[in-house]
């Protein structure tokens, strides 16, 4: 009895799965300070949120009666505000943390020691995984007494709390185990980062709302466009299923308005976690197979690198000069133009993306767009407002997450490769390398920028959109990109890895833009001037463009005469005049901290070299 005990306690056992590398990377994990602040920022952000969320419901001069009564309201708006930011901060932050889990391991060589001792790829895979995952759990708990204390207002049943958690952890393991997926074949940490965010964006988001939009029952308007909500169709219920945000949306609906029961909704938490966590699993046993190969390959001295470096070597003896001559035949290319950019503009932004494939891609996100248009046009939703505010939202938030990511590991990529002391040992001036640097981020995100031109230009061509909008979208467009390429290569100058320097970049955004009108809301709700809120909102560039698209889109505000139009800003009514003048002072403010962080960047290029 007690051998069949051991026996079937030796399969069960959950340290058999992760082994002895989950270990050392909590040990490893313990002893670093950024873990402790990561918790601190984290729980201090969530009482902030909490305390602005409680003043909006039952703050004023009113009676004690009237609070009592919005105690259950207020319950479920600071449930639902907590849930809905620990859904998107956990994801983020386990991108990022996973982002060269394994790139490291294969570009340091440790990859293939690692198969020379008894610990199998799936180990490895698992322990790399559940080590940075154990992190947002335990971010995740912190949240746990905030929930059990907010239940005391009433109206939050635990069956909610339970759920939102389930769905969120099922979202973190699918999330890091792509990020971790991407980054066996891919050394630098934006190129992970930036293609798990698409994957995650097109499957899980982009793709089923296009599908929803065709296969969903026109809805019925009355007056003014007020949407009537049908029972949900059959088909948009078996997408809840399997993208955690349309999930966690129908979850939160159903606490908002208890009158739509489960049943009805057609949505069921435990099954679409079950779906997610066997979507995770079918992953890792993929990272795990292909992690082997590559470790069997480098412990056997074939590889050096990546699969990259293994279909090099399978191309015969032309390998060394396809490495040699950048896939020319040996070919040595002139260097035109300065040095730095034409080594950056050279070099594709996502391997395997270049040339042929990324015309394609270009075609196919046209046409996506496109097919969107036809779907919006046929809703009657094109002369609207809030048709032209997402589509410019979504367009501002991709080039910002560009602008960070590719200025974030412009310099630490060099000191990654070790071509950074190279590049400082040549005749080339500092400024010029900064500049080339700066530009080739700029060019690469270029592509985001004509995207959301072309939309722009395209409406107002037609008649939907009012020509300001070009002037003002166009101030936007220079503080941003000089603001965060600079704020990036300022970080990239600092830091040595890719990793934190994207981080920190995303740190500095996550307090100008989140953090501080969370304070600022906090105290304007205590001393009573809502002019500090609309202040620091205002500074955010996505409030910006919302604000801009929204009182120079539609096909009312596009036939209005430009001495007419206005422009709501959280209660406050500016001319076109006003609002000019806000955004040029905001340009200006933003273009000269950019400058700043420019030549801080500048001042470390022979800091820290190695």
């Amino acid at each position: 009895m007690i051998t069949a005990v051991s026996s079937l306690w030796k399969v069960l056992n959950p340290v058999r799965l992760t082994g002895p590398l989950f270990d050392k990377e909590l040990r490893v994990s313990s002893r670093k300070k950024r873990n402790y602040v990561l918790r601190f920022v984290y729980i201090g952000l969530l009482t902030a949120f909490v305390a602005i969320a409680w003043r909006s419901i039952v703050a004023g001069q009113v009676s004690t009666t009237f609070q009592k009564s919005r105690m259950a309201l207020a319950g479920k708006t600071i449930v639902t505000t907590i849930v809905a930011f620990q859904f998107a901060a956990t994801q983020v932050i386990a991108v990022i943390m996973l982002s060269t889990s394994i790139s490291d391991e294969i570009y340091n060589k440790t990859l293939g020691l690692l198969m020379t001792t008894p610990i199998n790829s799936f180990q490895i895979v698992m322990g790399k995984l559940s080590s940075k995952l154990l992190q947002l759990v335990l971010l995740l708990a912190i949240s746990l007494p905030l929930l059990a204390i907010v239940r005391v207002f009433g109206g939050v049943p635990w069956a909610y709390v339970l759920s939102s958690l389930c769905i969120t952890l099922t979202a973190v393991i699918f999330a890091g185990t792509l990020s971790l997926f991407y980054s066996i074949n891919n050394r630098r940490a934006y190129v992970v980062i930036i293609k798990t965010s698409v994957t995650i964006g097109f499957f899980l988001i982009l793709l089923p709302m296009i599908f929803g939009i065709a296969q969903m029952a026109p809805m019925t308007f009355v007056g003014a466009r007020t949407p009537q909500m049908p029972s949900l169709p059959v088909f948009w219920a078996a997408l809840s299923h399997v993208s955690p945000f349309f999930a966690m949306t129908y979850n939160s609906a159903m606490l908002m308005s208890p009158a739509l029961p489960a049943g009805v909704m057609g949505f069921y938490w435990p099954l679409h976690c079950a779906i997610m966590l066997g979507l995770s699993v079918l992953l890792m046993t993929v990272c795990a197979s292909v992690v082997r190969k590559v470790a069997l390959r480098q412990a056997t001295g074939h590889i050096e690198g990546g699969p990259k470096h293994m279909r090099r070597r399978r191309t015969g003896g032309h390998a060394l000069e396809t490495v040699q001559g950048q896939g020319t035949g040996g070919v040595i290319r002139r260097v035109s133009g300065w040095p730095v950019l034409w080594k950056d503009m050279r070099a594709p932004l996502i391997r395997g993306a270049e040339g042929r494939n990324s015309i394609i891609g270009l075609f196919i996100t046209v046409f996506v767009m496109l097919i969107t248009y036809g779907a919006w046009a046929k809703e009657g939703f094109l002369d609207e407002d809030f048709t032209h505010v997402s589509y410019t939202v979504l367009f501002v938030l991709m080039a910002m997450i560009f602008h960070i990511v590719l200025s974030a590991g412009s310099i630490t990529s060099e000191k990654e490769s070790r071509a950074w002391p190279i590049l400082l040992a040549t005749s080339m001036p500092d400024w010029r390398i900064l500049l080339g640097k700066a530009v080739a981020v700029f060019r690469r995100c270029l592509i985001v920028w004509l995207l959301a031109a072309g939309h722009v230009v395209l409406f107002v061509l037609i008649g939907y959109i009012h020509p300001i909008a070009i002037v003002h979208l166009f101030m936007v467009v220079v503080w941003v990109a000089v603001f965060l390429t600079s704020a990036g290569l300022y970080f990239s100058a600092r830091f040595r890895r890719t990793t934190w320097a994207v981080i920190a970049t995303f740190g500095l955004a996550f307090v100008l833009w989140v953090v501080a009108p969370t304070l600022g809301g906090l105290i304007a709700t205590v001393t009573q001037k809502e002019k500090i809120i609309s202040t620091c909102m205002f500074a955010n560039p996505v409030v910006q463009t919302g604000v801009i698209m929204s009182g120079a889109s539609g096909r009312r505000n596009a036939e209005t005469g430009l001495s007419e139009l206005r422009y709501n800003s959280f209660g406050e009514h500016h001319d076109v005049g006003s609002i000019t003048t806000v955004l040029a002072a905001a340009m200006l403010i933003y273009v000269f901290f950019g400058l700043l962080f420019a030549r801080r960047a500048k001042c470390l290029f022979r800091r820290n070299v190695f």
